[in-house]
């Protein structure tokens, strides 16, 4: 299986956890998800009160060094963390 259907298929995995991941873990998610599929930051930071979406973008652009490829190997070893913390098989 190569990296992006692994990715893929671990994107739809994190969705069956029975508890939402903290927000930290979320933001992680976030930020590896949006630099795998779109790459770096293509948006400007939103205003100081849009405090969601900014911690979103913040998350993002803290990833942005990372290639696609980076981000999905890590994304994947997160969601894998997430999956076996919750004690699901994976």
């Amino acid at each position: 299986m190569g990296l992006k259907e692994d990715f893929e298929e671990h994107a739809a995995k994190v969705k069956t956890l029975k508890e939402s991941p903290s927000n930290e873990d979320l933001l992680i998610l976030y930020g590896l998800y949006k630099q795998s599929t779109v790459g770096p930051v293509d948006t400007s930071r939103p205003g100081m009160f849009n405090m969601r979406e900014r911690a979103k973008w913040d998350a993002w652009k803290a990833v942005e060094a990372k290639s696609k490829e980076e981000a999905m190997s890590d994304y994947i070893t997160k969601v894998k963390q997430l999956l076996e913390a919750a004690g699901v098989a994976i």
